[in-house]
């Protein structure tokens, strides 16, 4: 089971190395498992014990299942997570040509760790907007191959460098390429075309526009001596949307059960298709009882946020309250802040680890440093949004924010055990 879940979970991430291809990769895993799309330009007409999902902008997805027992009565079980990560996003406009190198001028998105960039063997895949035939168009690509590097400044340039540098976005981030000859000029527009009609066949008048990121080929693995430990790109968070999609495709009962993975929670949620936007309330409004029958329904649900957690450093230990520091594959934990940066109560806490002890899952807690500041989540944003209850709870990690971070690999069939008893659950708290 174990082994099972940590291939398929590598199987997902390399499949998803964008918001927009881990998006298609749920929603095919979903139609595979008997769940049916849903068009939000068209009637919808569901019913009762009916498993469902709907995309937006390509990036973000809200699957449901509608119990035989009715919203009303026992309310809905919702775990959330986010689809995006940190990374590198190019330009609208970004040939650059130095020194007889074709580069490509990108801009940080989210909180990166900058240095894991450099000397890694770099592809890059998103979304293209087109015309063919006089018809605007988009479709996903993914070049797969190693096509750019970020080569560091040798230390003999740099003397000062394992002391210490600021990265200058601008100067020192841009990708190379190729190396060019003579008067040959770079068009990535061109090359973008040469991609849509070599992996989809596609014969573009012309490339519009497109949203584009960069990210590192090596596959994500199973590493250790004992094999403790999952590596890999984008562990926060699609190690979150895996085991949530995991859990409500196994999840047995006739309770009302939801996943949601929205993008854009690394800036701030604050979009048509993000956790601060009105995705989520519009899809349940479709769904559940209108006016009073609708308050009434979420009043009586519960959300569990899942975003991972800072696993404690064996050396940055101080970075940790003593008393508040997770440890991997010690299982799931819940993050609490007084300051609701989490939107974690004693009573949706308790909940949880009522789940966990029921379900025999280890379970730790996190509490920030009180001189340190906190991040935060999607849990209190949906919570604001919606006025459901909430508990933030996440994997602990390493590295969040690299471009490879590391998880315990026994870890995540403790989470999807515990949501699957989450989304089973006949009570909740």
């Amino acid at each position: 089971m174990r082994a099972e879940l940590n291939q398929g979970l590598i199987d997902f991430l390399k499949a998803s190395p964008t918001p927009f291809h881990a998006t298609r990769s749920l929603a095919q895993r979903l139609q595979a498992a008997g769940f049916r799309p849903l068009d939000e330009r068209e009637p919808w007409h569901t019913e009762a014990g009916g498993r469902y999902y709907v995309t937006r902008n390509d990036s973000s997805i809200i699957a449901f299942r509608l119990g035989n027992r009715a919203p009303l009565d026992g309310g809905m079980r919702l775990v959330g997570a986010h689809t995006d990560s940190p990374c590198l996003r190019v330009k609208p406009q970004p040939e650059l040509q130095r020194q007889g190198f074709f580069q490509l001028g990108v801009e940080v998105y989210g909180g990166a760790l900058l240095a894991p960039w450099f000397d890694r063997d770099l592809s890059l895949a998103g979304r293209v907007t087109f015309r063919e035939g006089g018809k605007v168009q988009s479709q996903l690509i993914d070049f797969q191959q190693p096509i750019a590097v970020v080569p560091n400044l040798a230390i003999h340039l740099n003397r000062e460098a394992n002391q210490g540098w600021a990265i200058n976005a601008q100067n020192e981030l841009p990708p190379i390429l190729a190396q060019l000859s003579g008067d040959e000029r770079a068009d990535f527009r061109a090359l973008l075309a040469d991609r849509l009609a070599e992996e989809h066949g596609i014969s573009a008048d012309a490339v519009l526009d497109y949203e584009l990121s960069f990210y590192d080929t090596q596959g994500a693995a199973v590493i250790g001596l004992n094999q403790d430990f999952i590596a890999g790109a984008r562990l926060d968070n699609l190690l979150s949307c895996y085991a949530g999609l995991q859990a409500l495709i196994e999840a047995e009962g006739d309770e009302t059960c939801v996943l949601v993975c929205t993008d854009h929670e690394e800036i701030g949620s604050c979009s048509a298709c993000g956790a601060d936007g009105p995705f989520l309330e519009q899809v349940l409004r479709r769904v559940l009882p209108e006016g009073d029958g609708f308050v009434r329904v979420i009043q009586k649900s519960l959300l569990v946020s899942a975003d991972n957690a800072h696993g404690v450093h064996p050396n940055y230990a101080e970075r940790h309250d003593g008393n508040h520091g997770p440890k991997l594959n010690a299982g799931p934990v819940i993050k609490v802040n007084s300051n609701q940066r989490y939107a974690t109560n004693s009573e949706t806490a308790g909940f949880f680890r009522h789940l966990c002890l029921a379900e025999e899952v280890p379970v730790q807690s996190f509490v920030v440093r009180s001189d340190m500041g906190c991040g935060s989540t999607i849990g209190p944003i949906t919570a604001s949004q919606l006025g459901v209850r909430t508990v933030d709870i996440g994997l602990p990690t390493f590295a969040m924010h690299s471009i490879r971070e590391l998880a315990g690999s026994h870890d995540l069939a403790h989470l999807v055990k515990v949501l699957a008893a989450f989304y089973a659950s006949a009570e909740l708290a």
